[in-house]
């Protein structure tokens, strides 16, 4: 009976393995022309301390090839070190409009929300894109933006990323995780039922569509913000969009345990913020469960090995024809362990609903909400 239950879960892993596929082929079907137009754009870019080549991940915000923007940063401290970064970067550029704000301490959880709210307010510009500190993009960014909001139906884009890790064993092993195994999550859910959420890294929107949303102060109890983000817009009948543009994403060094305890958040996030989608997480990753099948039923490695190969085959279509990754190419010997500790990381985020936010420990509710404890 185990072995037809394991059996069971891994056909349905595998039927996801496939989905990836035609999901991938689907997503790179799909590109902008070049816009007829270029509307001014305001970048947003919450700060809070300095992290592993934030300078160039900033730098490459300045250089972008687009004839009207301006970039507002914040920070709650004028002695954060990142503050100083901001002016040597202002002083490279003087030709780019870029602001910094001191906001002080957040009145609410989610301080990033806080720094979004308060950069939005002091924004010219109705076109707003909201980037993370550990993002780095090339110069053409911007323009493919415009090119997707040319179709007034659009509301929002989103940016899929591609994960680069620091000088941590743990950090590659989750970057490679994130390249092969949660962008695939993202693109079945495009294909079966559309973009319904958002992704953290990097988001652009309407500015009337955030006002129409309830801004910021609709988000601001939430730990994932972007997921709550993408779900107002899509329920208020905006169109949400799968960007075209991947961006990268440095996820910094972590050693082993500030790495669990980063994705750990990550889990119970998700977890409180879409409880069935968590468990379904159960389908994007064949290979525990082969493994698992494997044990009960050895004859029965046939079915294993073809789950293997559908596994490669997926991450093969995630790493290769969506994100041109490099990065996870070199390094693709390493794709069974990250299976089995994501496996692990994923077992465990069913327990416990606090977390450890930037040296502050939460509380997460069941709704996704979360309150501050100390």
């Amino acid at each position: 009976m185990l072995a037809l239950i394991l059996l069971a879960m891994l056909a349905g892993s595998m039927v996801f393995c496939a989905l990836t596929m035609a999901a991938g082929m689907l997503y790179r079907a799909v590109r902008p022309s070049p816009p007829a137009s270029y509307p001014p754009i305001s970048i947003l870019k919450p700060l809070a301390g300095v992290e592993e080549g934030l300078e160039e991940n900033l730098r490459t915000f300045f250089e972008q090839a687009y004839p009207a923007f301006e970039i507002l940063f914040a920070v709650r401290d004028p002695a954060d070190p990142a503050a100083a970064m901001v002016e040597r970067l202002r002083a490279r550029f003087p030709g780019v409009p870029a602001r910094l704000m001191i906001t002080g301490e957040p009145s609410y959880p989610n301080a990033k929300v806080y720094s979004l709210e308060r950069m939005l307010a002091e924004a010219r510009f109705d076109l707003v894109v909201m980037s993370d500190s550990d993002t780095r993009v090339t110069p053409e960014f911007l323009s493919t933006l415009a090119a997707e909001f040319a179709n007034p139906g659009v509301g929002l884009v989103t940016c899929p990323y591609r994960a680069v890790a620091g000088r941590s064993f743990w950090s590659v092993l989750e970057a490679i995780g994130l390249n092969t195994e949660f962008l695939s999550g993202v693109l079945v859910a495009r294909m079966i039922d559309g973009m319904k959420f958002a992704l953290g890294p990097t988001i652009a929107a309407r500015r009337e569509l955030l006002a129409r949303i309830g801004a910021f102060g609709a988000m601001k109890n939430y730990l994932a913000e972007d997921f709550v983000m993408g779900k107002l817009a899509a329920k208020s009948g905006a169109g949400v969009i799968l960007s075209s543009y991947v961006i990268e994403h440095r996820i910094g060094a972590q050693p082993f345990a500030a790495n669990l305890k980063h994705r750990l958040r990550w889990c119970r996030s998700t977890r409180r913020s879409r409880p069935w989608g968590y468990v379904g997480q159960l389908f994007t990753n064949p290979l525990p469960l082969a493994l698992a099948l494997l044990a009960a039923r050895p004859d029965w490695w046939p079915v294993v090995a073809a789950a293997a190969a559908l596994r490669a085959l997926a991450g093969w279509t995630t790493v290769e024809h969506v994100l041109r990754d490099r990065y996870t190419r070199r390094r693709w010997f390493l794709v069974p362990l990250q299976d089995l500790v994501q496996f692990a990381v994923w077992a465990g985020g069913f327990f416990g609903n606090t977390i450890l936010w930037r040296g502050r420990k939460y509380y997460l509710l069941a709704d996704g909400r979360f309150e501050l404890l100390r």
